[in-house]
C-alpha cells in the first residue's frame, strides 16, 4: 500500500488487516512534518523527517516514564490495599472471637438464671403456691 509523507508517496506493505492503522501512523507522522515545516520553514526533506522521528521518540519515552509511574502507583495502591484487606481480616477474626466469648457468657448467665430460678419455683414440698 501507498502512504504520504511530506508530498512524496511511499510503498509500505503491512500485515492484513493493519492498512487502516499504518494509515493513521503514516498521517500522524506526516502531521509532525507538517508542524514542523510551519515552525521551522523548509529545511530539508531529511533533516524534517529526523526532528519528526526524534519528536515522535520524545512522545514514546514521555507515555513509557507515565506508563512507568502509573505501573509504580499501581503497585503501591495494590500493596495498600493487600494491607487493609489483611488488616480487616484481623479484624473480623477479633470480632468473631468476641463475639463468641459474649455468646458464651451470656448462655453461662442465662443458664444461671434457669438454675436460680429452678430453685426459687413455687412448689406444694416447698410450702409455697
Amino acid at each position: 500500500m501507498n502512504v504520504e509523507i511530506n508530498g512524496r508517496k511511499y510503498r509500505m506493505a503491512c500485515e492484513d488487516g493493519q492498512e487502516e492503522h499504518l494509515l493513521a501512523l503514516a498521517g500522524r507522522f506526516n502531521a509532525s512534518i507538517e508542524a514542523l515545516k510551519g515552525s521551522f520553514g523548509e529545511i530539508g526533506d531529511n533533516r524534517l523527517t529526523v526532528m519528526a522521528g526524534i519528536a515522535v521518540l520524545d512522545e514514546l519515552q514521555e507515555a513509557e516514564r507515565r506508563i512507568a509511574r502509573l505501573q509504580h502507583d499501581i503497585a503501591e495502591l495494590t500493596e495498600a490495599g493487600e494491607a487493609l484487606a489483611n488488616e480487616a481480616g484481623e479484624l473480623e477474626h477479633k470480632f468473631g472471637k468476641r463475639m463468641a466469648e459474649a455468646a458464651r457468657k451470656i448462655e453461662a448467665i442465662a443458664s444461671a438464671i434457669d438454675e436460680a430460678g429452678a430453685g426459687a419455683a413455687p412448689t406444694q414440698e416447698n410450702g409455697r403456691l
